[in-house]
């Protein structure tokens, strides 16, 4: 494998079994925990995230990757400030907890951000060696400490909510999860000279950190603000169902983006580096994320009731609704995880900050409209902002590499093939479930099959690109198999196509 193979794969590795994890621990929780007391969990998570996401980029792993050239003083000038920034942000946010429980009416946000806040001490540590082995395409010892914190986090939350911790228990998960990774990452790392304090050469990571922490501060807000509107307008049972709806519809990020996220930026800047088109990098890249996410998406759309009844258990049925329209109004953000790392590449950090202010504030004001209106109605604004941001992210990405129309439609034709079979075939898996013919955890093994069937035969009907990406794997592993019973497999010749 090469070193972008070889990184996806560790990548994969660690993601798949920490989403077993997840869902494991989302259908324990979501019968220990009520929807009010995820909704608290959801408000303190939405704040939190906020403040620490956009302070991780001083100096963050954006910088850090993208330095072309990087010396241990560069590491720790921008670990100091990293430091520095968390822990100042992390203390003004104790000091407002208060604040924030009596302008939301209730004392649980108050006392979650209390103890969330000690996440800022933390993390500073974990994010730069993470940082660190990313840049060096190292990935091996980063999915083993992701992995390492989440099985930490999902035992310490389950045994918690089990103990009566209420909302308090994922949020002491959380804080476990992320002492035992930079515990974990520290004893690999060893040299520890990097968190030595310095501010020698402070403005070049200011000045990226100014662009990078705008565009990370102005789209997690985006993402928290659903849940604060909520809890403003409604209450926290109304928090945890949107909270609950929008986690369903992000098991495709866990199943694939989460997967390649860590890879892409460090990948299209090694291949741009030998000379390949980023055009024609960006391009096929869409292609094949569309391939994958669209079916995915229209499968939870479709199927959604029988996964929340089976998963969750009949008391979170009210969020299938918003599952349905959260996953289509998302079909339109099938190339959002290129955006950033194209920009960068391309030269223009500051447009991927001049794209966010341009889309997301107006989005933000019809989700604040739809929040008077409930639930639904927020869940239902996802089909108008959503399409919006992607145009707004193409438009930009597209004045940088020459695109136009015609070469989107080209490269996402075939994807839209195979979706539109996957979609009428999960469509007639769904009516038998629906009309009682077999029962919902049939149904979804069935539905499953049918559409995995239905997905790779529409995939060798259409020629689709992603079938030599699959081919390349599935030959490595014939010939291991084959290595491992001492046998070789002997190749067959253009005139013997008979012989065994």
């Amino acid at each position: 494998m090469n070193a972008v193979q070889r990184s996806i794969f560790f990548s994969a590795l660690e993601r798949y079994a920490s989403l077993l994890l997840f869902l494991v621990s989302i259908g324990i929780l979501s019968r220990l925990l009520t929807p009010k007391e995820f909704g608290i969990y959801a408000v303190v998570l939405a704040i939190t995230s906020v403040f620490s996401t956009s302070s991780q980029e001083f100096g963050g792993a954006n910088y850090l990757i993208q330095k072309a050239s990087l010396s241990e003083v560069n590491v720790r000038t921008a670990f100091t400030i990293t430091f520095g920034l968390s822990v100042a942000i992390g203390l003004l946010l104790y000091l407002l907890g208060g604040v924030v429980g009596s302008t939301l009416g209730a004392q649980g946000p108050a006392t979650g951000i209390a103890v969330a806040v000690l996440n800022f001490i933390v993390t500073p540590f974990s994010t730069t060696i993470i940082a660190l082995y990313r840049r060096d395409m190292q990935f091996g010892v980063v999915a083993a400490s992701n992995l390492a914190c989440n099985f930490t986090m999902v035992c310490v939350s389950i045994a918690l909510a089990k103990m009566g911790y209420s909302y308090l228990a994922p949020i002491w998960g959380m804080i476990a999860g992320s002492v035992v990774q930079t515990v974990y990452l520290m004893g690999n790392r060893r040299d520890l000279r990097i968190f030595r304090p310095s501010l020698q050469g402070y403005p070049e990571v200011v000045r990226f950190g100014l662009y990078s922490s705008g565009v990370v501060l102005i789209n997690v807000f985006y993402s928290s603000a659903p849940q604060l509107f909520l809890a403003r307008m409604l209450d926290f049972t109304t928090v945890g169902l949107y909270s609950r709806a929008c986690t369903l519809t992000q098991v495709f990020d866990k199943l694939v983006i989460q997967v390649i996220s860590p890879v892409i930026m460090p990948a299209i800047f090694a291949q741009t580096k030998a000379g390949a088109d980023l055009k024609r990098l960006y391009l096929h890249a869409t292609s094949l994320l569309t391939v994958l996410y669209w079916p995915f998406l229209i499968f939870m759309a479709v199927m959604a009731k029988p996964i929340i009844l089976v998963w969750l258990g009949p008391s979170w049925l009210e969020v299938v609704p918003l599952v349905r329209l959260l996953c289509i109004a998302q079909l339109s953000l099938f190339a959002a995880c290129l955006t950033y790392p194209v920009l960068v590449a391309a030269g223009s950090v500051r447009d991927t900050l001049l794209s966010s202010l341009i889309s997301l504030p107006p989005s933000l004001l019809v989700i604040f409209i739809a929040s008077f209106f409930g639930v639904e109605a927020v869940a239902g604004s996802a089909m108008l902002t959503l399409p919006f941001q992607a145009a707004v992210a193409i438009s930009f990405v597209s004045r940088h590499l020459d695109l136009r129309f015609t070469d989107f439609v080209h490269a996402l034709r075939k994807s839209g093939m195979v979706a539109l079979c996957c979609c009428a075939t999960v469509a007639i898996c769904a009516a038998l479930v629906e009309h009682g013919l077999i029962g919902p955890v049939a149904g979804i093994f069935v539905a499953c099959g049918a559409v995995a069937a239905m997905w790779l035969a529409a995939l060798f009907a259409v020629q689709h690109p992603l079938l030599p990406e699959l081919k390349a794997p599935v030959s490595r592993l014939v010939s291991t198999a084959w290595r491992s019973t001492g046998r070789v497999p002997v190749p067959v010749a253009q005139g013997d196509r008979d012989v065994c």
